[in-house]
């Protein structure tokens, strides 16, 4: 298995956490496809990991939306190589008092953390079960065991996302 070549598949890879992992498995030999909303701001990261010998590949991509976040996933497997590795890592990371926590801050926020991770682990089962391997792989924050004031939003999609993780593995 080792000649052979594996994809990881990083789903918000941000200037922080999501673009170490991207470097760190690209350094043992996956090819890193990295996503965010604006592909634009992935060219520092694909330059980088280009530039220390790896390969990657840039994909401006919506984890929100379920068409999007499938033909993702069917571009690499068809045109690049199958993804042994799958790290959902958006944020959503915003402070509202509850008082001023719109419905729709709420929902976007849940959608950013829980439902995307939904939608990329489902697509990356497709793949991986019927392969008998593969990883998924979600980033995490305190806010999935604990709410802090200002974090409603927050704490509710991590705490969904940790939940969906809990029920996948098992």
């Amino acid at each position: 298995m080792a000649s052979e070549r594996q994809a990881v598949l990083v789903i918000g890879a941000g200037d922080h956490t999501g673009g170490a992992i991207a470097r760190r498995f690209a350094r043992e030999g996956f090819v890193a496809c990295v996503t965010r909303r604006n592909a634009e701001k992935l060219a520092p990261l694909v330059e980088e990991i280009r530039a220390a010998g790896g390969e990657a590949h840039a994909f401006g991509s919506d984890a929100r939306r379920e068409e999007a976040t499938a033909e993702l996933f069917q571009k690499i497997e068809r045109d690049i190589a199958p993804i042994q590795a799958c790290v959902y890592n958006v944020g959503g990371n915003v402070r509202f008092p509850i008082r001023d926590t719109t419905s729709r801050i709420y929902f976007k926020v849940w959608e950013m953390c829980a439902f995307g991770a939904f939608l990329a682990s489902r697509e990356a089962a497709k793949y991986m079960v019927p392969r008998g391997r593969g990883t998924i792989l979600f980033t995490g924050a305190t806010a999935s065991l604990r709410g802090a004031a200002g974090y409603a939003a927050f704490a509710g999609g991590k705490h969904a996302k940790r939940a969906l993780a809990q029920a996948m593995a098992r």
